[in-house]
C-alpha cells in the first residue's frame, strides 16, 4: 500500500471517529483523553531529546500539560453542552485547519517552487498560498451563512495562519530532535502531533477570538 493510500485510509478513519464523537459523549471523552495522553507522550519524547537538563524539561512539560488540559476542557465544554453557536465555531476552526493542511499539500506538490524555510524542506511558498486559497474557498462555501463576510474572511486568515505556524513550530522541534515523525501511531501520517499540530494551537486561540465576534 502506498503512502498516499495509507494517508487517505487513516484520514477517513479519523473523520469517522471525530464525527461519531460529536454525537456520543462517552466516545468523545475517550477520544479526548487518548489524544491528550498521546500528544503529551509525543511532545515528551521530542523535548527530552532537545532539553538535557531535567529541571528545565520538567518546567516545559508542566507548561505542555497545562496547555493540553486547557484545550481538553474547552473542547469538552463546547461539545458536551447543547450550544449550537459554540459548536459551529469549533467545527469552523477544525475545517479551516484541515483545508489549510490539504491546500498546502496539494499546491506544494503540484506547483512546487521556492522553499519556504529550512525548518521544513517540504514547505513551499506555493503551499502557503494554497493553504490560504483552499481555506478561504471552503470556509466561504460552508460558513458564509454563519458570519458576516468581512469577519469570515479575517477569521479564516487568522486561523489558517495560526495553523501554519503551529505546523512549522512542531517541524522545528522535530528538526532539533532529529525526528521525521512524532510517532508511528497513524499509518501514512506519523503521530497524532504530526496530524494535529496546527489544530492544537488554532483551536484554543480560535475559541478565544470567537468570544469577541
Amino acid at each position: 500500500m502506498t503512502e498516499i493510500n495509507k494517508r487517505i485510509l487513516t484520514s477517513t478513519f479519523l473523520f469517522m471517529v471525530i464525527f461519531i464523537a460529536f454525537y456520543n459523549k462517552i466516545i468523545l471523552f475517550i477520544c479526548l483523553i487518548f489524544c491528550i495522553f498521546q500528544v503529551f507522550f509525543e511532545l515528551f519524547n521530542i523535548l527530552k531529546k532537545i532539553i538535557k537538563k531535567k529541571n528545565q524539561l520538567f518546567i516545559y512539560l508542566q507548561f505542555v500539560l497545562f496547555f493540553l488540559l486547557y484545550l481538553f476542557i474547552n473542547i469538552w465544554i463546547i461539545l458536551s453542552k447543547n450550544i449550537i453557536e459554540d459548536k459551529i465555531y469549533l467545527v469552523f476552526i477544525i475545517c479551516i485547519c484541515i483545508s489549510t493542511d490539504i491546500g498546502g499539500l496539494l499546491f506544494g506538490r503540484i506547483f512546487k517552487g521556492k522553499k519556504l524555510t529550512k525548518i521544513s524542506p517540504n514547505k513551499t511558498y506555493s503551499g502557503v498560498y494554497g493553504s490560504y486559497i483552499l481555506s478561504l474557498i471552503l470556509g466561504y462555501i460552508f460558513f458564509k451563512n454563519f458570519f458576516n463576510l468581512d469577519i469570515l474572511l479575517i477569521y479564516i486568515l487568522i486561523i489558517s495562519t495560526i495553523s501554519q505556524f503551529g505546523d512549522l513550530f512542531i517541524s522545528l522541534l522535530k528538526r532539533k530532535a532529529n525526528l521525521k515523525d512524532t510517532s508511528n501511531i497513524l499509518p501514512g501520517h506519523g503521530g497524532l502531533l504530526d496530524r494535529f499540530d496546527g489544530m492544537i494551537f488554532a483551536i484554543p486561540i480560535g475559541i478565544i477570538i470567537s468570544k469577541f465576534l
